[in-house]
């Protein structure tokens, strides 16, 4: 799904999902648009195909863009959970649907401490503080 990026140019090689844009933030929004508009079996595959895309294309190292992370955690409740490094989250509940989470405030989350780490342990969705993602 990646595309050329030598040089900082972007090759004729289009990319499948057609999320390339100038930015992250700019390419998570049409992944979410893409997302939202795929059956909701399929959501949560897709959209960390997506997010693992938009890692890799500003990860280049002559990308230019700001960076850009994702790291991807289960929900108690079995959902998706996105956690970016801003403080914002994308869930994807059982159901389906599209979520937008603080990523501390929004959460129940246990952690695994030991004398060299802490690891988040379980995260638990509370629905009713977060906003859901509908089309537009």
């Amino acid at each position: 799904m990646l595309m050329d990026m030598k040089k900082g140019v972007q090759s004729t090689a289009r990319l499948r999902s057609g999320i390339y844009a100038p930015s992250g933030e700019e390419m998570l929004s049409k992944a979410i648009a893409i997302t939202l508009q795929t059956p909701a079996p399929d959501r949560a595959a897709l959209f960390e195909s997506l997010t693992r895309e938009i890692v890799a294309l500003v990860s280049a190292s002559d990308s230019g863009m700001k960076p850009w992370t994702c790291f991807v955690h289960r929900g108690t409740d079995r959902s998706w959970i996105f956690r970016g490094g801003i403080g914002l989250s994308i869930v994807i509940d059982p159901q389906g649907r599209l979520w937008r989470a603080r990523t501390y405030e929004d959460f129940e989350t246990t952690y695994t401490i030991t004398s060299t780490s802490c690891e988040i342990a379980t995260m638990k969705p509370n629905y009713n503080l977060m906003r859901e993602y509908v089309i537009r």
